[in-house]
């Protein structure tokens, strides 16, 4: 099985900064697709950004704000996150699938992490 820990959630302005990590079990996982969901209360779980090799795509309300990456060294994914706000405002999970190609449908992922609380202030 694939372990995933999350972590790097905070309370920040709008406008601000942040980081994500997901650290990763397993050697297999960087041939694995990852991906990043968020949840804000009341709400359903919606897609953010996914990664496959040189493959990534991201919802059109992160795109050009967000960046997702990975360092396969450090079996670690991460999401940049930048000029955030109010509405970036959710719990951030991280996901991965042993698929060969991006999903994002959260059905098709098999490990997910604990999530990490992400707060803009307004």
């Amino acid at each position: 099985q694939v372990q995933l820990v999350e972590s790097g959630g905070g309370l920040v302005q709008v406008g601000g900064s942040l980081t994500l990590s997901c650290a990763a079990s397993g050697r297999t996982f960087r041939s694995y697709v990852a991906a990043w969901f968020r949840q804000a209360p009341g709400k359903e779980r919606e897609f953010v950004a996914a990664i496959y090799w040189s493959d990534s795509i991201y919802a059109d309300s992160v795109k050009g704000r967000f960046t997702i990456s990975r360092d396969n060294a450090k079996n670690t994914v991460y999401l940049h996150m930048n000029s955030l706000k109010p509405e970036d405002t959710a719990v951030y999970y991280c996901a991965t699938t042993p698929l060969r190609s991006i999903r994002t449908n959260p059905n098709e992922y098999n490990y997910w992490g604990q999530g990490t609380q992400v707060t803009v202030s307004s």
